[in-house]
């Protein structure tokens, strides 16, 4: 058996020894030559590529090639001097171009991406690689091509090498070089060590003169012509080729105000699409939820012009959140300028009630969703520092039209929510700094809460027929959290008070709610160096001034003095709005809104003094409404869900009482998770002056 085993050994051997070596270049050189002869013998130009020989001979050039590089100590082999002297990449772009035969174009595509994907060295910093890739990017997304997923593979792979070196990201971007300094000697130590070295180099001088200052079908032309193909699967790969490039070159890209004026005016375009589509409902569009871009352009079923405007969005906010800093802001700057102010802002400030509609809605969806930094931070400074447009935009949470007074309530609710110093700054701390809504020294007694009409309080029916509990608290010194929770809890009257009828519970149900809602507003103010005292109250020196609440302040409190008779969904909003700023621990807010034994200057409002007046407003209105209890459980239980018949009359008035209950409640609850530590730090504070 051993014998037999040498002996078959030897004959392999024998065999093997005979056999004649297949000598790589020759085999490279037959292949190109069937190929050529092909245009020379054909003469039916109408055969498909598929039916001849060209797809195999350019698989079996590249295997050649990708073979020759493993086995080759020294690189290039002389397959790929030979694919680089004849220049036989630019002669089949130019076959691609003609088509010629039909889907040549597609067989080109496949073997640059996989020749620039499969060779392990650089090639396209090479001249006679990177114009015929130059002009193969040209060729791509043009009208009706039948190409798209090669299209993307391409420029998939051209992005993925391109990342990898600044210099050849110029040349395919086709920007002018920079990097004067360099000599023809530094360009010639990163040579093939070869005699074709020459031929085959891209010098500095080469790639200016080749290279067109941003030609009009460049790589960043193509790529956003490219991600509007109606196949999901080939504007996934185009929009991650655009990640690959930003994320390692994004100050390179920088130079490129075309990339952000493209990104800017494609979000222009498909809003100005969403926004003229018939039928286009203001609900869908503020309730839009977060889907990621990607699974967006993954669904099979074309997307909508909604859809459309919302994925571009979300791509966008998520390219300049993996960018670099400065391009990061260049692109949040191109969307600022060509989106927000030139489009958005005249439309937020027209006179049709529907487009103020529509363009809020927009606005809403567009500040939840919005999650980078730089955007958020452009975004915040057109709403906030914009003068006009900023009263403009709280003057709406107070318009004639509801829908526009809840969109905008619902606005002011979502830039709560972001993590932005300056909206809480801009909207009402600037405006409490001073503390000039205090009583100055020595006119401290208790100051009624003067309203427009100028009534005391022994004229008003609120204090003079309720209970004795009802009363507003004494401003006299210093109180505990316990007293400042019954202050919210005892405003309302106990006649009109339902909850109990339903063995609902008292404040302690919203305490979980109330803990929720309070952490998160200190998870986003944690960065925000607040002080955790009161500061000194700013003494005039002009003598005494007017307290300014400014506009959101102002709106807020106006729509609260009207929750008797508005809407239930608007109320809803309003008291959403001011249990989220009433949960911002800082002391200045807790003084202002939820503190109701500060002495206040004549004529000057918080939260509570507000309250006060709607309840002796509630206690006239309440005496028209018959069974008053009975219609107050109907209308909780109606509210619920528990009863869908309930009687019109009077239905306005009844709910928002039961909003303001539930309201108190809520405040209470607030107080309640907030005042504890606050309070008792502020006691220990004064204990250690003293």
């Amino acid at each position: 058996m051993e014998t037999f085993s040498r002996f078959t050994s030897m004959l392999l051997h024998a065999l093997e020894s005979r056999e004649p070596t297949v000598d790589l270049l020759d085999s490279f050189i037959d292949h190109w030559k069937s190929i050529t002869n092909y245009y020379v013998q054909t003469t039916d130009e109408h055969v498909p590529v598929r039916q001849t020989d060209i797809p195999w001979c350019l698989r079996q050039m590249l295997d050649i090639l990708v073979y020759e590089e493993k086995q080759q100590a020294q690189y290039p082999g002389p397959c790929m001097e030979f694919l680089l002297h004849q220049k036989i990449l630019e002669t089949l772009v130019t076959l691609g171009k003609a088509q010629y035969p039909p889907g040549m174009l597609q067989q080109v595509l496949l073997f640059f991406s996989k020749l620039l994907s499969q060779v392990q060295q650089p090639l396209l910093h090479l001249t006679t690689v990177y114009i015929p890739v130059q002009k193969l990017i040209g060729l791509c997304a043009l009208p009706g091509s039948h190409t798209e997923k090669e299209e993307a593979q391409f420029l998939l792979v051209i992005c993925s090498r391109a990342k990898e070196d600044q210099n050849t990201l110029r040349l395919v971007l086709t920007l002018p070089d920079q990097s004067a300094a360099r000599t023809p000697t530094s360009d010639q130590s990163q040579s093939f060590n070869h005699s074709a070295d020459k031929a085959v180099l891209v010098s500095q001088s080469d790639s200016s003169a080749c290279s067109p200052v941003q030609s009009e079908r460049s790589l960043l032309w193509v790529l956003m012509e490219l991600s509007k193909s109606q196949k999901s699967s080939v504007s996934v790969k185009v929009l991650q080729s655009l990640l690959l490039l930003i994320q390692t070159s994004g100050e390179l890209l920088s130079e490129l105000t075309q990339l952000g004026e493209l990104l800017s005016g494609r979000l222009t375009k498909v809003y100005s699409l969403m926004v003229l589509e018939d039928g286009l409902d203001p609900g869908a569009v503020q309730g839009w939820r977060h889907i990621p871009w990607s699974s967006q352009y993954s669904s099979p079923d074309s997307p909508g012009h909604m859809t459309s405007f919302f994925c571009w969005l979300d791509f966008v906010d998520h390219l300049i959140t993996e960018a670099p800093q400065v391009f990061s802001e260049q692109v949040s700057q191109c969307v600022c300028d060509g989106w927000m102010v030139d489009v958005l802002q005249p439309q937020l400030l027209h006179m049709c009630e529907q487009v103020v509609l529509v363009s809020t809605s927009v606005l809403c969806a567009v500040v939840r969703l919005v999650r980078s930094p730089s955007l958020l931070d452009r975004l915040v400074h057109f709403l906030l520092r914009t003068e006009m447009l900023t009263e403009t935009l709280l003057r709406h949470c107070d318009h004639v039209n509801d829908q526009i007074s809840l969109v905008s309530l619902s606005l002011l609710d979502e830039l709560l929510q972001k993590p932005h110093r300056d909206i809480l700054d801009v909207l009402l701390l600037d405006f409490l700094r001073g503390r000039s809504y205090l009583s100055p020294p020595g006119q401290e007694e208790p100051q009624a809460d003067s309203g427009e009409d100028g009534e005391d309080d022994e004229d008003d029916p609120f204090f003079t027929d309720g209970p004795a509990h009802l009363s507003p608290p004494c401003q006299s010194g210093p109180r505990t959290h316990n007293d400042i929770i019954n202050s919210f809890l005892c405003v309302v009257p106990v006649q009109v008070r339902s909850g109990q009828l339903l063995q609902e519970g008292g404040y302690e149900s919203y305490v979980h709610d109330a803990h929720a809602l309070v952490t998160q507003s200190q998870a986003l103010s944690l960065s925000w160096d607040w002080p955790v005292s009161l500061p000194p109250p700013t003494l005039p020196s002009g003598g005494d001034s007017a307290f300014s609440e400014g506009h959101m302040i102002k709106v807020l409190f106006d729509r609260l003095g009207r929750i008797l008779e508005q809407p239930y969904d608007l109320n809803l909003q309003l008291t959403s709005v001011l249990s989220r700023l009433a949960s911002f621990r800082h002391p200045l807010v807790n003084e202002f809104l939820l503190n109701p034994y500060i002495h206040l200057k004549p004529g000057t409002r918080t939260l509570f003094s507000v309250l006060i007046r709607v309840m002796s407003e509630l206690m006239l209105r309440i005496q028209e409404v018959p069974q008053l209890s009975d219609r107050l459980l109907d209308t909780r239980k109606h509210l619920l869900g528990l009863d869908q018949n309930t009687r019109l009359d009077h239905l306005t008035l009844l709910r928002g009482i039961v909003v303001l209950e539930e309201f108190c409640k809520e405040l209470a609850a607030v107080a309640f998770v907030k005042m504890p530590l606050d309070l008792d730090w502020d006691q220990d504070k004064d204990q250690d002056q003293d």
